[in-house]
């Protein structure tokens, strides 16, 4: 494979940056948006339903049409932060997006202003039917939305606050190269390539390739410290203005989850650390160490980690796909034959990895940071999941397009599971095994107990961001405290883990979003679980689940797949599979 196919192909939304096609999209957006405001502002409660749902549809082919010069910037700025004319783009359309903000949230908030018998009449209009569960969502904000008005200068404001430090915090993380003594050579590594170390076989180069990367963020603890502390007051702020009563309140809102029910959701999963604490005295046992430090959680179990290319990674994922089904496996593959994904780790490229889906007449796109590990073979499989099910989502319209939040992360585990059932089907030796039951049982800790963590901890950062300023040292401490839950005494963190919390962008990204890995880890295992009982009969309401989108509540999709997530014992179905993985890795250990 070239290098050039290793990259994306942004041509497939525009020709360039500077095309006429672009510049002709973006100066056409604040003209569109005046005459949707002067057709509707302060008429939509004396709309008749057909001139309503004229409206909703009007206003939903804006948001598409926006989103694709938008997503392309986005696109264009993940790819080479560093680069001048897309960082300019990127700016530009951010401030772009802010102007059009203020000049359509009015129709929001005239949608939720509707009083209940109108909202009733436009109900049972038959077709309306396929916007409802939009306009649900917006209407559950009504108790918590300000006047036009105010709205309009917090959007306003936004910009140079929230947004400023979002950008501020994704240019300087992307910005780092890291210096690392690596086999007796002084060498110069991408954040990601140095998190890949921590599979390295050596404990001695994993507690220093996790050192130096922390370290690093340390030194620019001054930047990390005004970020988080700006962003808490920044919400807290918000949050006393909207009379919410929590911090993940308006997450639970939008998520259509209770507060009660995510709690609840955390307390199972807290209640289970013991798992962990099980798996990392087991682990620290294969790997003749007295306890794990957590530098070591990761440690490959065989004397030398296997490491794919990235050809044969991304066959095994198509080919894991393509197993459950061809359809699903041909989509999967054109993500690589179209060159909609960028592989390769490089300074001024985003970390992580993410797949974007922009709307429903528009391809998705992946971006990864592939090393070679078993971890990044799990991390292809994850995204094509998502790419997955934005393809398959793209039969609703724009407003029902994304998932909501909770099932946002289902087709993409689901995938990962597909992978790893398709690795321990097919292997043999017990020593591969062991390394396939190893990694497996890691990711489900990461994708549970540490998202939990994560949760906890930032609950606790905007909790107390109310009273004062927070000092690193104690951001590191209720760090610290909330990961200790987890480890027990069954891990040692390395002193650079103080620094643990700095370089995770879903706390400036997604508030809150973490524990949505949680809620979709375990209702993935109970998918998973039923998909093995049931085979090819599991399959349709599967697919009815992909394809809903967003058109209807976590509740009700994940109901179309046979799975009642109300069920008091749910949950605790999840860990009780991890503890058979566990169990089964204890027969090989």
């Amino acid at each position: 494979m070239q290098q050039s196919d290793l990259t994306w192909n942004t041509a497939l939304l525009y020709p360039a940056p500077d095309s006429p096609e672009l510049e002709a999209d973006l100066d056409s957006f604040e003209q569109l948006a005046a005459d949707f405001r002067s057709s509707y502002f302060e008429r939509v409660a004396a709309l008749d339903d057909p001139a309503l749902l004229s409206a909703i549809c009007g206003y939903e082919a804006l948001q598409s049409r926006m989103a694709k010069p938008f997503c392309y910037a986005h696109l264009l700025f993940a790819a080479d932060s560093g680069n001048e004319q897309f960082r300019a783009l990127s700016q530009r359309c951010s401030e772009l997006g802010s102007r059009l903000s203020q000049q359509l949230l009015f129709f929001d908030l005239e949608l939720m202003a509707l009083d209940e018998e109108r909202f009733e009449l436009f109900r049972s209009y038959p077709e309306a039917a396929g916007y409802l569960h939009f306009l649900d969502g917006i209407r559950k904000f009504r108790p918590h939305t300000l006047k036009e008005n105010e709205e309009r200068l917090l959007t306003r404001k936004d910009l140079t606050g929230v947004r400023a430090f979002t950008k501020l915090f994704d240019e300087l993380s992307a910005s780092f190269v890291y210096q690392m003594e690596l086999d007796g050579k002084q060498r110069e590594f991408t954040g990601e390539e140095l998190l890949s170390l921590l599979h390295h076989t050596s404990p001695d180069v994993r507690f220093r390739a996790m050192t130096t990367f922390l370290e690093r963020h340390g030194e620019h603890g001054i930047v990390y410290n005004a970020v988080f502390n700006n962003m808490a007051l920044d919400h807290g702020q918000e949050m006393e203005l909207r009379s919410y009563q929590t911090p993940i309140q308006p997450t639970n809102i939008g998520n259509e989850i209770p507060d009660e029910a995510v709690e609840h959701l955390m307390c199972v999963t807290e209640a289970n650390y013991g798992l962990a604490q099980e798996y990392f005295r087991l682990k620290a046992g294969m790997l003749n160490m007295e306890k794990l430090r957590n530098c070591d959680i990761y440690a490959p179990v065989a004397k030398a980690e296997r490491i794919y290319d990235f050809e044969e990674a991304k066959t095994l994922v198509v080919d894991s796909y393509c197993k459950y089904d061809p359809a699903f496996g041909a989509i999967v593959q054109a993500f690589f034959s179209e060159r909609r994904v960028d592989v390769m780790p490089r300074v001024g490229k985003s970390g992580g990895a993410f797949a974007m889906g922009i709307s429903p007449d528009l391809p998705p796109f992946l971006l990864l940071n592939f090393t070679g590990t078993l971890r990044d073979l799990a991390t292809i499989a994850h995204e094509a999941g998502h790419g997955l099910h934005f393809v398959i989502s793209q039969k609703q319209s724009a407003l029902n397009y994304h998932a909501p939040l909770p099932l946002a992360e289902t087709a993409s585990v689901f995938g990962e599971m597909l992978l790893t059932r398709k690795l321990l089907d097919n292997e043999q030796d017990p020593i591969v095994r062991r390394s396939l039951l190893c990694a497996k049982i890691e990711d489900i800790i990461a994708t549970t107990f540490r998202q939990t963590v994560l949760t906890r901890f930032e609950l606790r950062l905007h909790n107390e961001r109310i009273r004062g300023l927070l000092s690193n040292d104690r951001i590191a401490e209720i760090w610290l405290e909330e990961n200790g839950k987890l480890y027990g005494d069954s891990v040692e963190m390395i002193p650079a883990y103080r620094w643990g919390w700095s370089y995770i962008s879903h706390f400036i990204h997604s508030r809150f979003y973490c524990y949505s890995y949680t809620f979709a880890e375990l209702l993935v295992l109970a998918l998973f679980q039923k998909y093995r009982e049931d085979g090819d009969a599991f399959k349709p309401g599967y697919l009815a689940l992909l394809e809903s989108g967003g058109a209807l509540s976590p509740a009700d999709t994940a109901r179309l797949a046979g799975i009642d997530i109300k069920d008091s014992g749910f949950w605790q179905k999840g860990y009780d599979v991890l503890a058979g993985l566990i169990e089964e890795l204890k027969q090989i250990a």
